[in-house]
């Protein structure tokens, strides 16, 4: 599962985790972070996702990284916004008002390119990767967010034997392997979603949970 993966998911519309919708989660538990209004809001693996507009709503600033070239066009395409369109780095930048969206691999940031950010957002990240590469992309992509950053993470927990993801199962007991020691990990909410969700009863899953955890990255 590679970039060349995620883009073909674009090119061919199989983009089933685009919501219509904020994320409930993100309305109910980001308030809870003592985050100023004017932060910057990382969002990896960010899609055209409708949670960046609220958050830019709020008075966040927000820099949302993602493969999909499409998928920047089409957040601010789907907005009436006519981005400026720059390069940083090995990144095309599409930015307007409070958002700007890089297109390129999440896997290459640095702490550089992620040092004037004070918060993470993810909702559809983590759970998007194989556990392979769930390691590799929470010591690199995290570990390149600076030292007191705050976050919000929100996964799905199903019984993995009952489908293959993406989006895969990721249960409380790996997010805290994943994260500690370097973040500290705070559970929120863990909700009964399987009513509100047909095409995961159509796959056979017979449990699933959407669960937030509040994230703090350790200064030492």
């Amino acid at each position: 599962m590679d970039t060349q993966y995620w883009q073909q998911r674009w090119d061919e519309g199989r983009i089933g985790w685009h919501l219509d919708q904020i994320n409930g989660l993100l309305l109910k538990h980001w308030p809870e972070l003592p985050l100023d209004p004017g932060s910057r809001v990382f969002v990896p693996l960010c899609g055209k996702s409708l949670d960046m507009g609220w958050l830019a709503a709020r008075g966040h600033r927000v820099r949302g990284v993602d493969v999909a070239r499409q998928a920047c066009e089409d957040f601010f395409a789907e907005r009436g916004d006519a981005p400026k369109v720059t390069h940083t780095g090995r990144y095309e930048v599409f930015e307007a008002g409070n958002v700007a969206l890089w297109a390129g691999d999440a896997f290459a940031l640095t702490r550089h390119d992620l040092a004037d950010c004070q918060a993470v957002y993810d909702r559809a990240a983590l759970i998007a990767l194989p556990p392979d590469m769930r390691r590799r992309y929470v010591d690199t992509v995290y570990g390149a967010m600076p030292p007191g950053s705050q976050g919000l993470l929100v996964t799905l927990e199903y019984p993995p034997a009952e489908k293959q993801g993406p989006p895969f199962s990721v249960d409380e007991a790996e997010v805290h392997r994943l994260f500690e020691p370097a973040w500290r990990v705070s559970p929120q909410a863990r909700l009964d979603i399987l009513d509100r969700e047909p095409g995961f009863r159509a796959d056979g899953v017979t449990r699933l949970h959407t669960c937030a955890y509040r994230l703090q990255k350790r200064l030492g």
